[in-house]
């Protein structure tokens, strides 16, 4: 168990440490960056369904799940998406993979559970060319928050658990502009950068009701507090020559002094309900809020044509086996995922809002003798518009996941005759 552990920590801090880009999208642009999903390919699968918890696969967007863990679980997942872009104009194409979690969550006697994991919380990558009149201006921005959670959910009776997730976040971004005139030999670039660091936290519920037809209901919720986060800015400013390769030589550079900030992540609310009949079926919906925010003020991101309100989500989903215990047909044991979501993110541009909406399936493919499985999942999304000068993103996604249960539990007393 202690060299288990050994292994866990070194891949965590591997992940922590390399930076990665997972968003290609000119919205990253504004405040902190697009919102990542915070969940495992089997909630993807659902419409990004929460309200679901099991004993054996891993919930992390609610932390009252880890109260009904009976098994040692760990969770990695990976994404490859591909875009298409487009606005009145013109169109373009980029593709990105990246590692989207990586999670353990253990039961700690009968009714405790503990999960451990990280994933990413915001991300930022674009990359936008504007020419207007004699002036030309390249905006580039990467980076992202990141969380490292540590989470505990307490089964209180059988029909109830409770728990809390402990978010430290971490993170920079980067945003460059690079400004041209016609017939100036030189030219100047702009770099902030904002490092962000502190911790937040998320309580949740989880309501399990089984009725003497065969038939369980399920209620769930969770509400993250508004949390204040620290925020170290920095801004240098350089005159730059171009040459024939279309390369950068910087003729002069110098720092600015920019002062520290604070950094609000908004007030959230989830709330869900579902109705299922275990091991063979479950529908589900639920409805997440989150407050208005003032990300514009990050280090400048933003502009004047932009502002947030607040933001809502509504998500439909479930999964059908058509017999968990099949001894005779592999595909009878097959889960079969499928979902809808429609988000309002709270960002209007132009007095257009940004909506996104995505149709979402998957299957779970059982391996080995337990209950391990690979999760796939499929989405077709769109957000944006092209009305008032906008960008319309077209994107499919492919997910993998792994869920690997270990047979027996850490935690428990051997007996030997």
């Amino acid at each position: 168990m202690i060299k288990r552990f050994i292994v866990i920590v070194a891949v965590f801090f591997t992940v922590v440490a390399s930076a990665q880009e997972n968003v290609s999208s000119p919205y990253s642009y504004y405040g902190i960056g697009l919102n990542t999903f915070k969940g495992t390919v089997e909630n993807r699968s659902m419409g990004g369904l929460s309200v679901f918890s099991d004993s054996i696969h891993l919930n992390l967007r609610n932390p009252a799940g880890y109260g009904r863990l009976t098994r040692t679980t760990y969770a990695v997942g990976g994404s490859h998406e591909r875009l298409n872009l487009s606005s009145d104009t013109a169109e373009d194409n980029a593709k990105v993979t990246s590692l989207d979690y990586l999670a353990i969550g253990v039961p700690v006697g009968g009714n405790l559970g503990f999960g451990i994991g990280v994933l990413p919380y915001t991300s930022v990558g674009y990359q936008i060319l504007d020419i207007r009149e004699s002036v030309a201006s390249r905006l580039e921005g990467r980076g992202g928050m990141n969380k490292v959670f540590l989470s505990a959910g307490y089964q209180v009776i059988p029909a109830l658990s409770l728990g809390v997730d402990v978010n430290y976040n971490f993170g920079n971004l980067q945003n460059q502009r690079t400004l041209v005139r016609e017939d100036v030999q030189l030219g100047s670039r702009d770099i902030s950068r904002t490092d962000l660091l502190g911790f937040n936290y998320n309580f949740g519920a989880d309501f399990q009701q089984k009725f003497k037809n065969g038939l369980k209901l399920h209620a769930a919720a969770s509400y993250s507090p508004t949390t204040t986060i620290d925020a170290e800015n920095s801004r240098q400013l350089a005159t730059i020559a171009f040459s024939g390769n279309g390369g950068e030589t910087v003729v002069e550079e110098r720092d600015v002094d920019v002062s520290d900030s604070e950094l609000t992540l908004p007030a959230k609310y989830t709330i869900g309900l579902g109705l299922g009949r275990p091991k063979k079926w479950f529908f589900g919906g639920e409805y997440v809020s989150t407050d208005d925010n003032s990300f514009l003020s990050v280090n400048g991101a933003g502009g004047a044509n932009a502002n947030f309100a607040n933001a809502a989500q509504y998500k439909f989903g479930g999964y059908f086996i058509p017999q968990h215990d099949s001894f005779t047909n592999y595909f009878s044991r097959i889960v079969y995922r499928a979902g809808f979501r429609y988000e309002e993110t709270g960002l209007s541009i132009n007095s257009q809002d940004i909506n996104e909406f995505g149709i979402t399936f998957g299957v779970g493919l059982p391996v080995g003798p337990g209950f391990s499985n690979i999760n796939l999942g499929f989405e077709y999304g769109q957000r944006g518009t092209t009305d008032s000068g906008l960008i319309q993103e077209d994107y499919f996604r492919l997910s993998v996941g792994l869920s690997l249960t270990e047979a027996r539990r850490w935690f428990e007393r051997r007996k030997f005759n």
